[in-house]
């Protein structure tokens, strides 16, 4: 069954009814240029909210390594997403499961980058912004997915209830992952939303 996750909580309880609700994972956005940046305090309010079993992922883009470290000081993180430009060595430094997330283009060799980050838990494949790392709400060509590589695929960028279906059809992802489209507001999560985007997945 193609797991959940739900990315760019702000809130405690709004965490915590998306994990009751059925989300697989939570992520935390640790990056200051996003508009659903948490800082440290908020982060552990939240993932001290959430039931078991609910994987806890910290998102980061091209941070210094001390900013993780005191992150990972202070929360406690199940798995760390890397969302921006950086090298396997910068993944794996930490030795803890890690996302590397790639902003799919037509040239885009997924592939060979799957290769790069071997050593990763899964591949996120995102929509390609020049303006944004991840949370625009824009879909990507599915087809660009459709690749055949060791890691497990997250498929990302755009999804909301109603097309998730589809683009589970045409990827056959291991997970979906999901931000602006089962929102109220950046950062304010639809429980009714994530509920009718869940029930799109397991359908």
């Amino acid at each position: 069954m193609t797991k959940v996750k739900i990315c760019g909580f702000t809130n405690a309880e709004n965490a915590r009814d998306a994990a009751i609700a059925g989300v697989d994972a939570i992520g935390l956005v640790f990056y200051n240029k996003s508009p659903r940046n948490i800082d440290i305090q908020r982060a552990r309010e939240i993932v001290s909210a959430l039931p078991p079993f609910v994987n806890r992922v910290g998102l980061f883009v091209n941070a210094n390594p001390s900013f993780i470290d005191e992150v990972l000081c202070e929360v406690p993180l199940d798995t760390l997403q890397f969302h921006g430009d950086e090298v396997a060595g910068d993944c794996t430094q930490y030795q803890m499961p890690f996302i590397k997330s790639l902003r799919v283009t037509p040239k885009t060799n997924v592939v060979q980058l799957a290769d790069n980050f071997s050593e990763a838990s899964a591949l996120l494949l995102d929509s390609h912004n020049p303006n944004s790392y991840g949370g625009t709400g824009e879909v990507f060509d599915w087809m660009l997915a459709r690749v055949n590589i060791d890691l497990p695929i997250i498929l990302a960028g755009g999804l909301n209830s109603e097309n998730v279906s589809d683009a589970i059809s045409q990827v056959n992802p291991y997970a979906v992952d999901a931000s602006s489209g089962v929102e109220s507001a950046p950062g304010v999560k639809d429980i009714d939303k994530i509920l009718a985007f869940i029930r799109s997945v397991h359908s």
